[in-house]
């Protein structure tokens, strides 16, 4: 296994009055697809917004590439986090509605001043894995389809090249014919050199894509292991998931 390029040690997040992260230990591997699993209100967004700074980890600590970015004493603010080459497609997508698909994807390319800017390279490829946004490309993305919208926040944090990419939930909502197209894409993504960690409920989902696997339970990580070794397992799968994948087909 690669070594990771995200750890995070014990960590503890408090949101308010309620203790949210009980402990969480998580290695992330360098160049893989590691998905994050766990029934609703495991922990799981919490994790991923802890790691980006959004809510301070209380206790232990993420490390990314080596350097300490979360815990007591070491917190990173979150724009210092994604200046690392980290970027987070959150579950409610966080695309402005009123600016265009272009201006979207703008806002993302950080070493662009303008549309003319952005590598013509990577966005060509983008075109490739999601060819929607070249179709509407001047609409405003407050007027595309839900799963058009996820494809949106998704090549957005994809618009340049970035060393770790947490999405939560991608196929949420989606029809089958999206999803499909969603697993071709990130498929297309796990040949580049970027580490992904991925919440998704769609179990057949984490199968197509996962290397890797974390589940998580009551604010904790209870199982980590081969992605492969668990969707072979139907008798982990329910006892850690409640489901098993013969379900599934």
């Amino acid at each position: 296994m690669s070594a990771p390029l995200l750890s995070l040690q014990g960590v503890h997040t408090h949101i308010g009055a309620y203790h949210i992260l009980h402990g969480v230990d998580l290695a992330v591997p360098q160049g893989r697809l590691t998905m994050l699993l766990g029934r609703n209100g495991a922990g799981k967004t919490t994790t991923l917004r802890t790691i980006m700074g959004l809510w301070p980890a209380s206790r232990g600590q993420v490390q990314f590439a080596g350097e300490a970015i979360g815990g007591p004493g070491t917190r990173a603010h979150t724009p210092e986090i994604a200046q690392r080459d980290i970027a987070y497609v959150p579950e409610n997508m966080g695309i402005f509605a009123d600016l265009t698909v272009a201006e979207n994807l703008l806002l993302a390319a950080r070493r662009a001043r303008s549309v003319d800017d952005i590598d013509t390279r990577r966005l060509e490829w983008l075109f490739g894995l999601f060819p929607a946004l070249k179709k509407f490309w001047l609409y405003p993305a407050g007027k595309l389809s839900g799963g058009q919208k996820q494809m949106l926040a998704i090549a957005r944090a994809m618009i340049e090249p970035r060393r770790l990419l947490l999405i939560d939930e991608p196929s949420k909502g989606l029809a089958p014919a999206m999803v499909r197209n969603l697993v071709d894409a990130l498929r297309e993504l796990k040949r580049t050199d970027t580490t992904v960690l991925l919440v998704e409920q769609n179990f057949m989902v984490a199968k197509a894509l996962g290397d890797q696997v974390a589940v998580m339970d009551d604010g904790r990580v209870v199982h980590a292991g081969a992605m492969a070794e668990l969707a072979e397992d139907e008798a982990l799968q329910q006892r850690l998931l409640g489901l098993s994948l013969g379900a599934h087909q």
